[in-house]
């Protein structure tokens, strides 16, 4: 049997909704019979993977190592993912960190097959861990079936906060977020930006970010997200921004959507 979450309706009504059922439907969700089976059968084989070669070939395996990253896309990219899995994140030439998402970094360094690094395929702990980001992740990729925003919005509120705690500096924290696609989107919708924004040079990016960042909440850093209420705040405004943008630009719209921002936006401050 598979559980779909419910999602009703979208904005901000609906992000209260998802909000107060959250852990009744993930407690279904995590029951659900395929991702069961796909759990256990990680779980059973993972400590037998003993090279990148080896987890690229287990499609199975792979499925859950992926997915743990929001990566299921690349399930059939094997040679790509196991160059990843193989360069590590130790260098500078890995071609993880060559790239935008920050995702396939971390997808690196969480198995450990770099040169000189550790593997951890063995550690029960740490595969623990893919396991619960699996089953987080696979929950708001179903809840994104139905309405994306909500799926960008449950991202924002663990990776966010997760982000704004880590050590290190306010500049490293903000490349950081722009190479996770599903918060860039909350951001980039938020604070008004144009789709066109990610073609310009990075640098001059991270400068917008800050600015606009501090024009909305009076901050300009990423740690003010470590105040869950901060993130909701900003969620919010996602959220309102998202449905102004489905009602579409008619004359009552946007008044609408007028008063809504301004009411938001001083609510943020």
């Amino acid at each position: 049997m598979t559980f779909q979450p419910v999602v009703v309706g979208s904005g901000i009504a609906g992000w209260k909704f998802l909000q107060r059922t959250y852990e009744p439907q993930f407690d279904a969700f995590e029951k659900s019979s395929q991702l069961s089976r796909n759990i256990e059968y990680f779980t059973d084989t993972i400590g037998t993977i003993e090279t990148a070669e080896d987890l690229v070939k287990n499609r199975r395996v792979l499925s859950v190592a992926l997915g743990a990253f929001g990566l299921q896309d690349d399930l059939d990219n094997r040679y790509f993912i196991q160059k990843i899995l193989e360069d590590g994140t130790a260098s500078d030439d890995a071609l993880a960190n060559k790239l935008a998402d920050d995702r396939y970094k971390r997808l690196s360094a969480a198995f450990g097959f770099g040169p000189g690094e550790a593997k951890t395929t063995a550690n029960p702990q740490k595969m623990a861990k893919i396991v619960e980001n699996f089953k987080v992740q696979s929950f708001e990729i179903s809840v994104g079936e139905q309405n994306d925003t909500m799926r960008v919005a449950l991202y924002a509120q663990r990776e966010l906060a997760s982000l704004a705690n880590e050590e290190m500096s306010e500049e490293a924290k903000w490349y950081t977020l722009m190479g996770l696609p599903p918060l860039r989107s909350l951001f980039e919708t938020s604070l008004g930006l144009p789709a066109s924004f990610g073609q310009i040079d990075i640098d001059q990016q991270y400068e917008v970010f800050r600015e606009r960042t501090r024009s909305v909440t009076g901050d300009d850093t990423v740690a003010q997200f470590a105040n869950t209420e901060n993130i909701e705040r900003l969620t919010q405004l996602f959220l309102a921004r998202s449905q102004i943008a489905e009602i579409g630009t008619g004359a009552t719209a946007n008044a609408n959507a007028l008063t809504l921002l301004e009411g938001l936006a001083s609510q943020i401050r």
